[in-house]
């Protein structure tokens, strides 16, 4: 069915059911298709020749924009709140008013330092910031197949706009939920815009104002993309889903995690690099089923 699913990097917990939900979603048709997905680490590298690749949010934190002491501000809060974040042994309830700590203190440090929405593009150009190989077949793909692209995002939204932007291909099946600046009327940032999107509330509690699922009430079979276990509830939006193929990407402590990962997931890339799993399965489901040969003249 999909040959990409022979990599070494791919684990499957039940390959028959990932067998039997592709089929569907193939059966179901472009019309009903949606592909929901997280950013950072998701549609972004995590590392690079064994260097960690930079978050939406690292790409502010390393940059010029930002003062030595702000710097500092935020490298502290990611050595004392990322581990908690990964971490297999606590519980989802216990993680989430850290998680909320957190962005809110990472928030109140870059509104300290009077970024201006002219910094953003020069920001994102001169970072190390890295989308998978094969972005652009999977962004081509869903465009031309006219399949809508929800990106689902703790991170933030300006950042990451530009990041696809810069890349060339922020077309117009993409809708962001993310973080966004508030900017005054000079372009100098005085906080960020509600409500706040963090590791483990990306659900319906964040989506209850959008339209976007009502407006995609038919598109019932999703192919959804994550990176922690947070990501699992992104498609809760969705009311009456017929069928969700998860794909996880298990970027960092694979041996502690493997288990929960393979778990939750449908499908585990571990230290992939690459879009080729998820390209492979859209051009298995868009693949034109070949018409029946006629013996009429």
């Amino acid at each position: 069915m999909v040959p990409e699913l022979e990599k070494v990097t791919v684990q499957m917990k039940d390959p028959e059911q990932v067998k039997r939900i592709i089929s569907a979603l193939k059966k179901g048709g472009v019309d009903r298709l949606q592909v929901i997905s997280d950013f950072d680490m998701t549609l972004t590298r995590f590392e690079f020749n064994g260097r960690r690749c930079p978050t939406s949010y690292n790409i502010l934190d390393y940059s010029c924009v930002i003062s030595e002491e702000g710097k500092k501000k935020l490298k502290d809060l990611l050595h004392h709140y990322y581990p908690i974040e990964i971490d297999p042994d606590r519980t989802v309830e216990d993680k989430l008013p850290l998680m909320v700590e957190w962005w809110t203190e990472a928030h109140n440090v870059l509104t300290q330092e009077k970024i201006r929405k002219s910094d953003i593009a020069p920001t994102v150009k001169e970072s190390d910031v890295m989308l998978r190989d094969g972005f652009n077949i999977f962004f081509d793909q869903l465009h031309q197949s006219k399949i809508p692209l929800f990106i689902f995002s703790a991170g933030v939204g300006d950042i990451l706009e530009e990041i696809i932007r810069q890349a060339g291909m922020f077309h117009s099946n993409i809708n962001v939920v993310s973080n966004y600046m508030n900017f005054d009327n000079n372009g100098i940032l005085i906080g960020f815009k509600t409500p706040l999107i963090h590791t483990y509330n990306k659900n319906n509690s964040v989506l209850e104002n959008t339209e976007y699922f009502q407006q995609l009430c038919t598109r019932t079979n999703i192919l959804l993309l994550g990176d922690s276990m947070g990501d699992l509830t992104m498609a809760d939006g969705v009311a009456n889903a017929d069928n969700i193929l998860r794909v996880g990407f298990l970027n960092d402590k694979v041996e502690e995690q493997r288990g929960k990962y393979t778990e939750a997931y449908d499908i585990v890339l571990e230290k992939d690099e690459t879009l080729d799993v998820v390209n492979g399965i859209l051009r298995f489901i868009l693949a034109q089923t070949q018409p029946t040969q006629s013996n009429s003249p």
